[in-house]
């Protein structure tokens, strides 16, 4: 029976498998979005079994779990086992069939472990016990990881208020792959929810050295954090914009709205 992740997975004809396999396939990764952790990166991280490598963190595999009806507690919660986490997603693999998770898991599986096998509760044990035993090996820590892709360039997320201090432990640490911050600074657009906001600011007003107390302050305190993104080498801009808006407000209006966001006042849908 042909596996589902082969060498051609997605290439339809052949000007796509001639094209991919001839020309495209050598080509370094440049990555200019990633959810990695630079904290991983930076301590080359190894990972106890495939549920902490999968399961940690991914809000895409979360949110498929949590529309499957998977309880909270075997999403998130701490006083369930990474094992247990691991048993529900392949509970809900199958029935991701035509979202793209479905399409990445197994090729993760394949690509990473050598496992062509679909993962569903009756496969998932043996899976388990092959993913995890290959996990203790050396090249499977996050540096090796990566390496083993042949990745040259990995821009991580990050917001203005971050240290940046991982980037710079890896930089110095001589890993041959570059791993740049990206700015991302949806926290600094985002004041719908005023006790939040009013929190973050005070977070950017440490790091930034800037006391903000109006419009003009608050783009002196981002224009400081982006020089310093800049010299940790960042040069790309990341948003994650919920919808596209375009209404017509003076610097003086904005100020005023910031103004009360800043005093504890709920905005409008309009003003945010």
């Amino acid at each position: 029976m042909k596996e589902f992740i082969n060498e051609d997975f997605l290439l339809q004809g052949e000007t796509a498998r001639r094209i991919y396999h001839e020309h495209s396939e050598g080509f370094p990764i440049i990555d200019y979005h990633c959810h990695l952790s630079p904290e991983a990166i930076a301590t080359d991280r190894r990972f106890e079994d495939l549920g902490e490598l999968w399961l940690e963190g991914d809000h895409y595999k979360w949110r498929a779990m949590r529309t499957n009806g998977i309880n909270e507690r075997y999403i998130t919660g701490k006083e369930t086992s990474f094992r247990e986490k691991y048993d529900r997603w392949a509970e809900t693999v199958p029935m991701t069939m035509r979202n793209p998770l479905y399409a990445w898991t197994h090729l993760e599986l394949k690509r990473v472990f050598g496992i062509g096998r679909l993962l569903n509760p009756s496969t998932a044990p043996e899976i388990w016990e092959e993913c995890t035993a290959l996990l203790q090996q050396p090249e499977y820590s996050a540096r090796g990881l990566i390496k083993k892709f042949n990745v040259e360039v990995i821009c991580t997320t990050d917001d203005p208020v971050d240290s940046l201090e991982h980037h710079r432990a890896i930089r110095d640490g001589g890993f041959d792959v570059k791993v740049l911050p990206a700015w991302r600074p949806d926290r600094a657009m985002s004041p719908e929810d005023p006790v939040k906001f009013t929190e973050y600011i005070g977070k950017l007003e440490e790091v930034s050295g800037t006391e903000i107390r109006g419009f003009a302050s608050l783009i002196e305190a981002l224009r400081v954090r982006h020089g310093y993104f800049a010299d940790a080498g960042c040069v790309v801009s990341d948003h994650g914009i919920e919808q596209f808006y375009a209404d017509d407000y003076t610097e003086k209006e904005v100020g005023a709205i910031l103004q009360k966001v800043l005093a504890g006042t709920r905005l409008m849908p309009e003003e945010t």
